[in-house]
């Protein structure tokens, strides 16, 4: 009792020191661009919004809803990633990695192509229903062999169904001439996001969210094997087809909002769980709150390099951490 005390005692500071990075991030992110302010500035923005004011406009109608995107995607991403790895039994699994973001931005342009005016709620709908069917066809592949979900099987069924739908997608851009929108979904960033997009996603990120942590005892049963969660009287194919649901909403809404970013995903999970260990109901707020602050610095760098692309810079620390994953099999759940 003592030790789980200490435990939860631990997680408690680590996640108040995630949270306070995470705010100090925003601050600074709000701060430091093109057009230097200062923190006064930004309370006087934010309490006595003056319209007139350059300064007060550039913190409020661009800086702070674009800030809160690159949050709500990082949440959105990471928290689907540890819920993927753990459903799967895979540590290569992230959302970019299994086709759902490809299947998003496959929806995505055909909303495109034959809505081009479409409001944003459609926008997330389509990148919803993108994330599952590109999601479907990766685990179909993934687990169409007695052993389950094999790691380096799902890996390479989803390179090549996002391989597929990424061509797919092009193809309809090069019909529909839609070149310059699928750029901008295919490079990733937060540049675009506006307050109309946050209030619409950001209810749906959080309620997600929660829904996932409060099935975190079940996950964390589902993550130690399918027999031991069967014999706890866990109802297996429920908890997974709702969890990945889930996980493919959150796919669904980070595309429509920034396009295709990933390893966010892959990355933070396992840093989490290094940090935490492995009980879903510390592993998934302390997702949220590391993958919020790493889109968010990514962001930050992304602007002081020249708007920069994004998903580049993430690149840059996940490409050489999914090697490294690779080289020890996948086996760190």
């Amino acid at each position: 009792m003592k030790r789980k005390q200490i435990s939860n005692l631990n997680f408690t500071l680590q996640f108040l020191v995630g949270l306070c990075l995470l705010g100090i991030l925003f601050i600074v992110s709000v701060v430091v661009g093109e057009a230097h302010v200062h923190v006064a500035t930004i309370m006087e923005a934010v309490l006595h919004y003056d319209p007139t004011n350059q300064a007060h406009n550039v913190i409020s109608e661009i800086r702070i809803p674009r800030n809160i995107g690159a949050v709500l995607v990082g949440m959105s991403l990471a928290t689907a990633g540890a819920v993927i790895q753990g459903v799967t039994k895979n540590g290569l699994a992230d959302p970019s990695l299994i086709g759902l973001n490809s299947g998003a931005a496959f929806a995505l342009a055909t909303t495109f192509a034959f809505f081009p005016s479409a409001p944003f709620l459609i926008l997330i709908g389509a990148g919803f229903v993108g994330a599952i069917f590109g999601g479907i066809m990766v685990l179909m592949i993934g687990s169409s062999r007695r052993d389950g979900f094999n790691p380096m099987r799902l890996i390479l069924a989803g390179a090549a169904v996002s391989a597929l739908l990424t061509a797919l997608s092009q193809g309809i851009a090069l019909i529909f001439r839609l070149n310059q929108s699928i750029n901008f979904w295919s490079a990733g960033g937060v540049s675009g996001t506006n307050w109309r997009q946050v209030m619409i996603s950001a209810p749906i990120v959080l309620l997600t969210i929660i829904l996932l942590i409060l099935m975190s005892r079940q996950l964390t049963i589902l993550s130690l094997g399918d027999a031991l969660a069967a014999g706890l009287g866990q109802n297996v194919k429920k908890i997974r087809l709702a969890s990945l649901l889930l996980t493919m909403l959150l796919a669904g809404i980070s595309v429509a909002m920034v396009g295709q970013i990933a390893f966010v995903g892959l990355i933070v999970p396992h840093i989490v769980r290094f940090l935490v260990g492995t009980d879903y109901v510390k592993v998934l707020p302390m997702s949220a709150v590391l993958g919020g602050s790493l889109v968010l610095l990514a962001d930050l760098l992304a602007r002081m390099l020249g708007e920069a692309p994004m998903s580049a810079i993430i690149s840059f620390i996940g490409v050489p951490y999914f090697l490294y994953l690779i080289r020890k099999g996948g086996r760190t759940i």
